[in-house]
């Protein structure tokens, strides 16, 4: 009876962690490769929350410096800043992707070539509470016409 008792409440327990933390699901994880001595790179995703939830950070044993970016035009200009939250609306695909939202891997310790994989750990916050969502993204080769720094 005790063990009854005892998984009776381990499963209350799990239900109500559950209650609070959204289901989120990521797809489609990617970030660029660069080139040598290039010490930025963008990682892109595809993020779906079962819950009204925000992407509120992200980070990588790999990467010295994570920020959660956007790309947006500013009148004629294209402008990246930093964002403290990229809205997660319940059900709706969000896409993280070049020209839009973004991760921004900064201060890379060496170059990241086509096939390397990048630990990210996003920080999802719901109902109050935080959760992690640890993702590989995989470093895919780009032709560089999406690339704004272009050195002759």
């Amino acid at each position: 009876m005790k063990l009854n008792a005892l998984l009776v409440t381990t499963l209350a327990a799990l239900a109500a962690q559950s209650a609070w933390a959204a289901n989120v699901s990521v797809t489609d994880v990617w970030a660029r490769a660069t080139m040598p001595g290039q010490q930025v790179s963008g990682a892109y995703m595809q993020i779906q929350s079962d819950a009204d939830a925000r992407l509120v950070g992200a980070s990588s044993p790999a990467v010295p410096r994570v920020e959660v970016h956007e790309m947006k035009m500013d009148g004629d200009v294209m402008r990246m800043r930093e964002v403290k939250a990229i809205e997660l609306p319940k059900g709706k695909t969000v896409s993280l992707q070049p020209g839009g939202f973004h991760i921004m891997l900064m201060n890379l310790p060496k170059p990241i070539a086509a096939g390397d994989i990048i630990p990210l750990t996003l920080v999802v916050e719901s109902g109050g509470k935080r959760q992690t969502v640890e993702v590989k993204a995989e470093a895919r080769a780009t032709d560089g016409s999406t690339m704004q720094h272009h050195h002759h």
